[in-house]
């Protein structure tokens, strides 16, 4: 299959409202996942370029907080009609970025674009907390206030929709914003810079720059300028964050690692959970936080549903996602150790008993320098398996089954991790059970549902704080108690 990529040119650090060359004039290659071939460059910033960035976010914070919610509210509303103006160009920077496909770089535009229409909105709902005086001397409020500059540092799987969660509650909140992105996937960011850019958005309330961790989120991080730092990305990441973070007390806000247990107990829907089990594996290549990672189906129903999913498996077609390939499933993973760690992983688990069902190739017909892989599906696997234990963020299906209720919630809460979890039963006495006992700041029943407005978050080493709905705020915000005594 010959695929043809797009050159998308050299793109600039967007610091103090200016597209701008990294001091050292060093630049990154921003690879193509289906290819290998290079389909742009962007500047590489260093530690000058971060303390820079930081100056510049510390006076774009004190114009940007001052101004009145309804001033913030018609710039943000600038900025989302500027990117809806650009929607095909970053979408298609994103499947040459990271292999995602077009229709799946629409999450990215939604996203994004929801973020800066519904925290304006969320900000004006926000409400002053008045606390009773039991002796009746004095009136209480409590009132918020943007925190200062934040420092956002994102990862490569979902570029835009990254940059969405932290973009739309720091500015609606008055905080300035840092950008980090990953220097596997800077290309759509940058481009956002070149948009602010384009609508002269207020001067340094917006920075973007990519560049190694030692050189520029280590200076960021460490430094006391920074309010609150927030992230998405790996909980090994997130921790080094904290512990770098204490020059200062800064507000924290993380979404890190995941390793969801999807559950189908007999009396489920068997469709719904089917076709739910396929597409939070396999959509985005498996490379989402909230994926199916472990699934475990009921022993009465095991063997129908795994002939059913390595069926509808087999049945995705692969391929480079362009607009003029809608019909395209699932791409490439995003580099060629994340493609090897998938066969690790599947290699472990056969090791230690489990069964290839499906998958563990290379696809034949793609170019070689590409991070092709089928989807995978293994059965049989166990609490041993690496493939259990670990994060897999990538298009390898672990399934098992269970026989009993408590047997099945035990494993799903074996982990370290606590972000996202599935449960599909028709049982209102389990329901109540698991969404009490299973340990994970989500929990979905019978059904999925992401949107901006509902929180999330993870517990565990999953994360602090929640990304989406008025959750999101509270890391951008601090809070005042205002007594006054009465006459």
């Amino acid at each position: 299959m010959e695929i043809k990529t797009q050159d998308f040119g050299y793109k600039k650090l967007y610091i103090n409202g200016e597209l701008i060359d990294s001091r050292s004039r060093e630049r990154i290659n921003v690879v193509c996942p289906a290819t290998g071939e290079t389909i742009a460059q962007v500047a590489k910033a260093g530690k000058d370029d971060a303390e820079k960035a930081l100056l510049a976010a510390q006076k774009g914070f004190q114009y940007w907080s001052k101004l009145s919610l309804a001033e913030r509210t018609n710039w943000m509303h600038k900025l989302r009609t500027a990117i809806l103006d650009k929607e095909h160009e970053l979408r298609t920077a994103m499947v040459h970025e990271m292999g995602k496909t077009y229709a799946g770089a629409f999450e990215d535009i939604e996203a994004i674009t929801n973020a800066l229409e519904w925290y304006p909105a969320a900000m004006k709902n926000l409400r002053e907390e008045q606390i009773p005086d039991y002796e009746n001397t004095h009136t209480h409020k409590m009132i918020s206030k943007p925190a200062g500059v934040a420092v956002a540092y994102l990862a490569w799987n979902f570029p835009l929709l990254n940059v969405g969660f932290k973009l739309g509650p720091a500015l609606a909140s008055g905080c300035s914003l840092i950008i980090k992105p990953s220097t596997l996937s800077p290309l759509s960011t940058y481009m956002i810079g070149e948009i602010l850019a384009e609508i002269n958005f207020p001067t340094g309330v917006v920075n973007i720059l990519a560049g190694s961790s030692r050189e520029v989120a280590t200076p960021m991080t460490t430094s006391t300028i920074p309010a609150v730092l927030t992230m998405i990305g790996s909980t090994a990441t997130g921790k080094k964050v904290i512990a770098d973070s204490t020059t200062s007390i800064k507000k924290l806000g993380m979404e890190l690692g995941g390793n969801a247990p999807f559950i189908v107990f007999d009396d489920a829907d068997f469709d719904t959970a089917l076709n739910l089990a396929i597409g939070l594996k396999f959509g985005n290549s498996g490379q989402i936080c909230v994926a199916a990672n472990r699934i475990f189906v009921h022993k009465n129903i095991y063997d129908k549903f795994l002939k059913a999913y390595v069926k509808k498996a087999s049945e995705l077609k692969i391929g480079f996602g362009t607009k003029e390939n809608p019909d395209v499933f699932m791409g490439p993973v995003v580099t060629r150790s994340d493609r090897d760690r998938m066969f690790d992983l599947v290699a472990d688990a056969l090791d230690k008993g489990a069964t290839l069902e499906y998958g563990g190739n290379i696809p034949k017909g793609f170019p070689e320098g590409g991070n092709w892989i089928e989807p995978t599906v293994v059965s049989g696997i166990t609490q041993e398996m690496d493939l259990f234990s670990k994060e897999t963020f990538g298009p390898v299906a672990g399934i098992m089954s269970f026989e009993t209720d408590d047997e099945v919630l035990a494993l799903a809460n074996d982990s370290e991790y606590g972000l996202a979890s599935y449960i599909f039963t028709n049982d209102h006495k389990r329901i109540e059970r698991f969404a009490e006992e299973l340990e994970f700041g989500e929990i979905q029943i019978n059904g999925v549902k992401y949107a901006i407005y509902l929180p999330h978050g993870g517990i565990k080493n999953s994360g602090i704080g929640h990304d989406c709905s008025h959750l999101a705020l509270d890391d951008y915000l601090i809070k005042k108690r205002i007594s006054t005594a009465l006459d």
